[in-house]
């Protein structure tokens, strides 16, 4: 199956060099590219690509506005955030508007081709150095607030409500796995997965994966073993 990509991107070069990548590519099929994000979210309506891969910043809108209107739309199009930035105020608002991915312009062109296929076939994909930003953001979060309660036999007090397996993949999202290596190291369904991470965003009202990730970060889970 051919995955359809939109490229977003203001600059011209980038645009040309990852529309170039993405067109070396037998299962994929550049069906559009974006100056600017208003640009971006008309191609994305219009063409319906199976990957909007979008910059963070361009003028008109930026990728965390695009992203947010793309996926308001519900038109079955996910986002992929590439991008120079992994600061806080552009990590947050681009998972928070409901981007499936986010990587840094330092990946690797087999990383991007990668990304791109994970995000198509439903999963998350967070750059390394998006995922240690995270973890910077938990741990000052966590030094200038009150301590947490200590942990109950192994498990974070605030963990309690969950089920063993739960935590197993609350552990391993964490650890910056996607819904793919987290079925096969626990040697169970995606569809699993899913279900598990359903159940504990509902569990402790947090909004996306990123949200679980800040959470686990903060209470020590992350780094636990099984």
């Amino acid at each position: 199956m051919t995955i359809r990509v939109l490229v977003a991107d203001d600059q011209a070069v980038v645009r040309d060099g990852v529309v170039l990548l993405l067109s070396s590519a037998d299962d994929m099929e550049v069906v559009g590219e974006a100056g600017d994000g208003h640009e971006a979210v008309r191609l994305a309506t219009e063409s319906r690509p199976d990957v909007a891969l979008v910059d963070l910043r361009m003028p008109g809108l930026t990728g965390a506005e695009v992203t947010a209107r793309v996926v308001a739309a519900d038109i079955g199009v996910r986002v992929l955030i590439l991008t120079t930035y992994a600061d806080d105020d552009a990590v947050m608002p681009a998972l928070r508007a409901g981007a499936s991915g986010y990587l840094t312009k330092d990946a690797t062109g087999e990383a991007v081709l990668a990304a791109v296929r994970d995000v198509a076939a439903g999963h998350t994909v967070l750059d390394p150095a998006v995922q240690r930003r995270l973890v910077e953001l938990v741990v000052s979060e966590r030094d200038s607030a009150t301590p947490a309660p200590a942990p109950v036999a192994g498990i974070p007090a605030e963990a309690e409500g969950l089920t063993r397996r739960e935590v197993d993949v609350v552990r391993l999202v964490a650890q910056g796995l996607n819904n793919r290596q987290v079925a096969k190291e626990m040697v169970v369904s995606q569809a699993t997965v899913k279900t598990h991470l359903n159940h504990v965003l509902a569990k402790l009202a947090l909004e996306d994966r990123g949200a679980l990730i800040a959470w686990a970060w903060r209470y020590g889970l992350a780094d636990r073993t099984p």
